[in-house]
């Protein structure tokens, strides 16, 4: 998928996995420029910039912790600042840390809800008024299936991607009459570094749940993401896209 020429995007948690596909996706599309977020990884995050920039774009990572408010905003600040413009947000970062309920921490609550949600909003709050100026821009928030869902043993969690859902569609209708489009993706299991560290039994469990009989692919998960961003979907706003290979319908 091509259209993306000119285009400034900034993906967090773009050091690994789906954010990392989803950088390199955007750069093969033609985007001038592909900001990357990361927490703290910077050998992957330096991985993924040299891959934006074999793909053809300029390539920039940026530390900084999405749950900070101030952080986020300051990040948005700098890149409006030194390109003009940023044309596609993409919020992936997240943390996961899983618990039956009756044993989840404060803190752990906390953790989640603040990265996985709060900053999200965080940077769409950042990123409304240039994206309003420029009058046009897409926003994506990867959610998880576990959102619509639920799941045992992950309740922080799966809270922080369904309030990702509230949160799309609440800004698509805000935001839709100034040209900005807000969607989600929503993928189900997906081969990352997580599901690779689970045992055999566990990860036949999960294929064998999956109609399509397989876990999905960080890169398909990132064209989703292509084409909620693309001028293909120009008339789509506050949906959630599943990517999850029939489990969840």
């Amino acid at each position: 998928m091509s259209g993306f020429k000119d285009k400034v995007v900034l993906v967090t948690g773009g050091s690994r996995g789906i954010g990392r596909a989803c950088a390199v996706a955007f750069a093969q599309a033609g985007a001038s420029t592909v900001v990357i977020s990361y927490a703290g990884n910077e050998s992957a995050a330096q991985e993924t910039l040299g891959l934006i920039q074999a793909a053809g774009a300029k390539g920039e990572a940026l530390k900084f912790d999405v749950s900070d408010s101030a952080a986020c905003s300051s990040a948005i600040e700098g890149i409006v600042k030194a390109h003009g413009r940023l044309d596609v947000l993409v919020n992936n970062a997240g943390v996961a840390v899983d618990g039956l309920v009756m044993r989840v921490k404060d803190e752990d609550w906390d953790k989640q809800l603040d990265t996985n949600l709060k900053g999200a909003f965080a940077l769409i709050r950042a990123v409304s008024r240039p994206m309003m100026k420029q009058r046009g821009g897409a926003i994506i928030n990867l959610t998880s299936i576990v959102g619509e869902t639920g799941n045992g043993g992950q309740v922080a969690y799966s809270a922080s991607k369904a309030g990702l859902i509230g949160l799309t569609k609440s800004v698509a209708k805000e935001l839709a009459s100034r040209n900005i489009r807000v969607n989600a993706v929503s993928p189900g299991f997906i081969g990352t570094d997580m599901t690779a560290a689970l045992n055999e039994e566990t990860r036949k469990r999960m294929v064998d749940s999956i109609p399509l009989a397989r876990l999905g692919a960080p890169e398909e998960v990132a064209q989703s993401v292509l084409f909620l961003a693309s001028d293909a979907a120009s008339y789509i706003t506050g949906e959630v896209l599943k990517v999850n290979g029939g489990m969840y319908m």
